[in-house]
């Protein structure tokens, strides 16, 4: 793993090996089963900030040729809950579910001072971290009215979290 590559980045990579030029699913990974399992926060899961559109238009190709949503996760490097966040995400246990189900491009807000245009994009304004939206690929917010829910990842069971991003997977 290189260091300098964000969590977003190492997810999207990921996922477009997974996926590289066939559109072909991967087998169907049923959803993880973790309880409580122990989450190891992220360092730096953010990019700079700058990379933010470019990795968002990068997420929503995938999508479309992969036929997942995407999931964007607006946070900071200095958020504990948007660290914890991103370590939820990339658990052995749970990542091949989130790569099956979602790409993930994760956008840096930096101090709420950077890409609120891209929230804004989805009718959301970023007023606390991490918002979550899971976003069809041809752009529709699935999780409007409860963007906030993840807010609190430090004090929530992974177990928790994986059900939160099905259950909103599932509206349409």
């Amino acid at each position: 793993m290189v260091a300098s590559r964000s969590f977003s980045a190492l997810m999207l990579a990921t996922t477009l090996t997974a996926f590289s030029g066939t559109g072909a699913a991967l087998a169907a990974q049923p959803l993880p089963q973790v309880g409580n399992a122990q989450i190891t926060a992220v360092a730096h899961p953010y990019a700079a900030p700058e990379e933010a559109p470019q990795a968002v238009e990068n997420a929503f190709a995938a999508a479309r040729k992969t036929n997942r949503k995407v999931l964007i996760d607006f946070g900071a490097n200095w958020c504990p809950d948007c660290r914890v966040l991103a370590g939820v995400l990339s658990h052995p246990a749970i990542a091949p579910w989130v790569q099956e189900n979602f790409v993930v491009v994760s956008v840096n807000v930096d101090h709420f001072n950077k890409n609120m245009d891209i929230a804004r994009k989805y009718g959301v304004t970023v007023k606390a971290i991490p918002v979550a939206l899971i976003v069809t690929p041809e752009g529709k917010v699935l999780n409007a009215d409860t963007t906030l829910e993840l807010g609190n990842a430090r004090t929530m069971s992974a177990q928790a979290v994986v059900d939160k991003l099905a259950e909103w997977s599932k509206r349409s």
